[in-house]
């Protein structure tokens, strides 16, 4: 008998952050950003919809990263996005790096209440008396907490979903939020869920929904154990794929972030296998319609929330995150937390040296109209700092600040997909870094100044940052070994409302941190071949 032939439709987000309303977006065309309203779960209904009605033979996917990032999703414990993901339909779930952010308990009562199936190939229960941050062996068919894969049927056609999370999400995150959890790697459990997938539950296309960041993603297509898969759908790092990158054997995909686009990636399947009918990269512009269903649910979150909507500033300048190297966002926030920790340091005969605040690329742009001012509520706080943490200093020598340095270097730029951690720059005030990006490990740096002076390897620095939740005492933002901790008595939320306060803010880079073989304004992660970010 002839197989007839089956059209599937993938649609996929990743990384909404919690974002719910349409919001202001970075785009880069001819050379130069620019910005439109975007996004919004409404919309993103109504996106669904017409797909599903042109091809019912159609998956919906996420790639996690959904219930962290914005006002609603800390104040309810990500109860907020549970109402909303299921009025979207999607099919398959999977957990990003962040939602660990509650707590295991936490993580799997939302994912319960979930009305899809929630996958995850990679996260166990530690064992009794296993250090979370360490992996399980070999034993690759037990103790997830969540389905190891999925069978999703359209049209007789059987997909086989895998999932995995980042492996590294117990060092990225604080660790108090992985307590109780164990992650494998995608080496240690691959070809065995492949191999299930294919032989015993009879599965036509086989995909990978990856939270692992675009270098780790691309890596994994060339690796053999990932043979038998036909395309990686991922997330992490909120690079917007526009056509699938090519490994040895799977492509690989990535739809951005804040709901503000998703990916539509159209299969053939019969017969003679599967091919690829078209991929696009489809944006949710912010004048489709939106869905009534959708719009009721924000409706009532944002009636029951009204203190978000609470003005605490304004900026003349657009507030976003997008650069490799420094971002006018976060020079807003080091500042915000300088001023603050000098203030209450002078006042017992101390200094400050310098404020850090981690790479983060969570929280879409704030942009006034042209000539004016743009509004900054309690919401847009959420946004760009989910974790309100207490704010905590330490010493530390030259000598340390150095080498910390060079490993947050190569967390970012290193050629090697297993050591690349995050993919953007440790934020800072205070000081100033020049580097060379394609230099070693070790030997990027090229001069560090601090206070306007060079930096001193035998000299003593006293150093801000926030203080996680599980992290040593003598742990600051990952530098370690830090003399005379302690915390200071308020939050970063205090220190950036204080500091709005004051008057209106403008920002845009300020060389605080220069790469010489880079642009300023760099979009995207390097040595993805045949990838830009647009």
């Amino acid at each position: 008998m002839t197989m007839t032939t089956t059209r599937l439709t993938i649609l996929q987000t990743a990384d909404l952050h919690g974002q719910l309303e349409t919001h202001d977006e970075f785009y880069l065309e001819d050379g130069q950003p620019t910005y439109r309203q975007a996004g919004g779960v409404a919309r993103i209904r109504t996106l669904f919809d017409r797909v599903r009605a042109e091809n019912p033979n159609t998956i919906v996917v996420d790639n996690g990263d959904c219930f962290q990032g914005s006002g609603w999703t800390q104040l309810t414990r990500g109860q907020a996005m549970v109402p909303v993901m299921n009025a979207l339909g999607y099919d398959v779930l999977m957990p990003g790096n962040w939602e660990v952010v509650f707590g295991k308990d936490r993580l799997l009562e939302v994912g319960a209440e979930y009305a899809c199936t929630m996958v995850c190939t990679n996260m166990h229960h530690a064992e009794p008396g296993e250090g979370e941050s360490q992996p399980l062996g070999n034993d690759v068919v037990g103790n997830h907490l969540f389905s190891p894969f999925t069978v999703v049927e359209r049209d007789g056609i059987r997909v086989g979903i895998l999932a995995y999370n980042d492996p590294n999400l117990t060092k990225r995150q604080a660790p108090a939020y992985s307590r109780g959890i164990a992650m494998t790697r995608p080496a240690q459990s691959m070809a065995h869920w492949v191999r299930r997938l294919r032989e015993e539950e009879g599965c036509q296309v086989v995909l990978v929904m990856g939270h692992l960041g675009i270098a780790p993603q691309v890596a994994l297509a060339d690796e053999g154990f990932t043979e038998g898969v036909d395309y990686i759908l991922g997330g992490d790092t909120h690079e917007r794929v526009r056509q699938p990158l090519q490994g040895r054997f799977a492509r690989v995909t990535e739809p951005g972030a804040f709901g503000s686009f998703v990916g539509r990636l159209d299969l053939a399947v019969d017969a003679e296998g599967v091919r690829e009918v078209g991929y696009e990269l489809m944006d949710v512009p912010g004048d489709l319609p939106e869905d009534s269903e959708v719009r009721a649910i924000v409706d009532k979150l944002r009636a029951g929330h009204p203190e978000l909507e609470e003005q605490i500033g304004t900026t003349a300048s657009a507030l976003q995150r997008y650069y490799v190297l420094e971002t006018p966002m976060d020079n807003l926030i080091t500042d915000a937390l300088f001023a603050a920790a000098s203030t209450t340091l002078e006042a017992a005969g101390g200094k400050l040296d310098i404020a850090l605040s981690n790479g983060f690329r969570f929280c879409p742009p704030l942009v006034p109209d042209e000539g004016g001012s743009a509004a900054i509520d309690r919401q847009f706080l959420w946004s760009m700092l989910p974790e309100n943490s207490e704010v905590k200093v330490g010493s530390v020598t030259g000598a340390q600040i150095r080498t910390w340095l060079e490993k947050e270097l190569n967390n970012v730029f290193s050629p090697r997909a297993d050591e690349v951690f995050g993919g953007w720059v440790v934020r800072f005030a205070g000081m100033r870094v020049r580097f060379v990006s394609e230099a070693p490990m070790g030997h990027r740096l090229r001069s560090v100044e601090i206070g306007g002076r060079p930096l001193d390897p035998e000299e003593t620095y006293v150093v801000a940052a926030c203080g996680r939740d599980g992290d040593p005492p003598t742990t600051l933002c990952r530098l370690r070994n830090v003399a005379d901790p302690r915390l200071l008595g308020f939050t970063l939320h205090d220190a950036l409302e204080e500091f709005l306060a004051a008057g209106e803010v403008t920002y845009d880079l300020e060389g605080r941190c220069v790469a010489e073989d880079l642009p300023d304004r760099l979009l995207g992660q390097k040595h993805i071949e045949g990838y830009e970010f647009r």
